[in-house]
């Protein structure tokens, strides 16, 4: 269609979607397209078609071929007169290079394709891995609109939007995988898109998914910003949403979008929070599991997995057991069956005794000569690995892992005993992040929570010492700094890359603790690798953002 318009009715589809599940995902953008039959164009997120980020699974044959196969069936469907669709897929060329395109499908056929220029590969991302970069992009003209597709990283960067200004374009439209980290969503809105809305003078839509996806969890976020920079429409964070604006070209082909809702965002710590059920969710309904299990031992960690795995999954799909041994406190039993009965979810009490007399006996004769120390208190950890394993294998429920990233970052955790399972919560949250969600969580019900229950847990559980219970009278600051200190060397060490003196130099501590906490996070490297997926929380988590040799020498003091 080559019809001037001078009016658009563009809808944003801020949505979900299944990686690799190509029939599935293209069934949610016909409805969507079902919903908006009077609307010209429906944008919908970065490699809709086929999910992101696919990962190695794009270098599958098979997948571009059905991908192109579907979106030929996608474009053949707008021959009815209905609205035109922009599709996030992949294209293979003659060569066998694949890109990472957007195609404008119109009037039954594909109108055009665009590829990504601009390959991130930094952090969790690695397209230039699977993915070819395309030239710079021609603008698209489509009904007399000429249109600038950045995909993504094209617009986080000035080079390809100054380029479409350039060749005349009138209307930027971002489509975008853009996973969450803390203080993104500013972050994307007020400097990197207000970027280039005041670099081109140009209105720009930017789209985002939302949903879970492994270690990646996208919050949305999506808005419009017109040309002189000011926010016109702002989405809800973490919902499906399909938003209609309305547009009008005035003087000069500038093209103005009329005003619509301003979405408040959430705040710390419920952003976090929000990501926690979000990643979870979709973790277990999508690997199909019928919920998750959990050790509960009367700690603030595994109290706090426990209410997200409800706030996720809803109560009834929340196995908590109590693992009680000899070093096991009356508090913390007390503690597990008050947080147990104020999430409302199931509790089982198998005590570990037995086992670990057995253990005793077993190891008697190998151990005659050396001392008890940390291997008896690892075998308890590892007997409780097995149980919850055993109850998982037998009746389905994932294993849900509970430690927090200070304990993963110096090793504070039992390699195939509380580390055992298949997906943590608290992986990229340290331990005063795990105080103020479990303080927030109990005054608050998140605004996603299938459990609407508040508060989620006994104060005690919050206020006493953290502990292990592994032997008599056990404090974690027995072994390691408070978490206080302990998180703010962390911080620098892991987000910043820091050296020890660094942290000395902004904290004032001692250089003798800094350096053992720098030496005790090198050496976790091979407990890390060993570690189930969590959520991406931060700047740098462990696992895609942080790939770190697990034998190597350097140290900075």
């Amino acid at each position: 269609m080559t019809d001037r318009a001078d009016t658009l009715t563009i809808i944003l589809s801020q949505m979900t979607q299944t990686v690799g599940d190509l029939a599935a995902n293209a069934a949610a953008m016909r409805a969507v397209r079902a919903r908006h039959k009077g609307a010209d164009l429906i944008l919908y997120p970065e490699l809709q078609l086929i999910g992101y980020p696919p990962e190695d699974l794009v270098l599958k044959p098979a997948l571009a071929d059905r991908a192109a196969q579907i979106l030929a069936e996608l474009a053949a469907e707008t021959a009815d007169g209905g609205p035109a669709m922009l599709v996030g897929s992949v294209e293979r060329d003659a060569a066998g290079l694949l890109y990472n395109i957007v195609a404008l499908l119109d009037g039954g056929r594909v109108v055009a394709t665009r590829r990504k220029h601009e390959l991130p590969n930094y952090g969790t991302f690695d397209e230039k891995r699977v993915f070819a970069p395309g030239p710079l992009p021609d603008i698209v003209e489509w009904r007399g609109v000429k249109l600038g597709l950045p995909i993504c990283e094209d617009g986080w960067l000035p080079t390809v939007c100054s380029h479409l200004a350039r060749q005349g374009a009138e209307l930027l439209i971002s489509v975008n995988g853009s996973p969450y980290e803390i203080d993104k969503d500013e972050r994307r809105l007020s400097q990197v898109f207000a970027s280039r809305v005041a670099e081109t003078k140009l209105p720009l839509i930017f789209l985002n998914r939302i949903g879970g996806q492994d270690e990646l969890v996208f919050d949305g976020c999506s808005f419009v910003l017109d040309g002189d920079g000011r926010t016109v429409h702002r989405l809800t964070d973490w919902e499906i949403e399909e938003r209609v604006t309305r547009w009008t070209r005035k003087g000069g082909g500038r093209w103005v979008c009329e005003p619509g809702a301003i979405t408040e965002w959430e705040a710390h710590p419920a952003d976090i929070y929000s990501a926690m059920i979000i990643s979870l969710r979709d973790y277990v309904e999508r690997n199909r599991f019928p919920g998750v299990v959990l050790g509960l031992s009367g700690g603030i960690d595994s109290a706090l997995c426990a209410a997200i795995a409800a706030d996720a999954l809803g109560p009834d799909k929340v196995w908590c057991v109590m693992l009680p041994s000899r070093f096991t406190s009356e508090a913390s039993l007390d503690d597990a069956a008050g947080c147990a009965e104020m999430i409302g979810c199931r509790l089982d009490t198998i005590p570990i005794v037995p086992a670990v007399e057995a253990f005793d006996q077993m190891l008697a004769g190998s151990f005659a000569d050396a001392e008890v120390d940390i291997t008896e208190e690892n075998v308890q950890s590892r007997i409780r690995g097995v149980t919850l394993m055993a109850l998982s294998n037998k009746f389905g429920p994932m294993l849900l892992t509970t430690g927090n990233k200070s304990e993963m970052s110096v090793g504070y955790a039992t390699i195939y005993g509380d580390m055992a399972g298949g997906y943590n919560p608290l992986k990229d949250a340290y331990k005063m992040t795990v105080f103020a969600l479990a303080k927030w969580r109990n005054a608050n019900v998140p605004r996603l929570s299938r459990n609407r229950r508040a508060p989620v847990m006994p104060d005690t559980i919050i206020t006493k010492p953290p502990s292990a219970e592994l032997r008599p009278d056990q404090k974690d600051q027995d072994s390691l700094p408070p978490y206080e200190d302990l998180d703010r060397m962390l911080h620098m060490l892991v987000e910043e890359e820091a050296s020890v003196d660094d942290v000395v130099a902004r904290h004032g501590f001692d250089r003798d603790a800094v350096a053992r906490i720098e030496r005790l996070l090198a050496i976790a490297e091979y407990k890390r690798r060993q570690a189930p997926p969590g959520v991406k929380l931060s700047t740098r988590n462990f696992g895609r953002d942080r790939r770190y040799p697990i034998t190597h020498g350097f140290r900075t003091a």
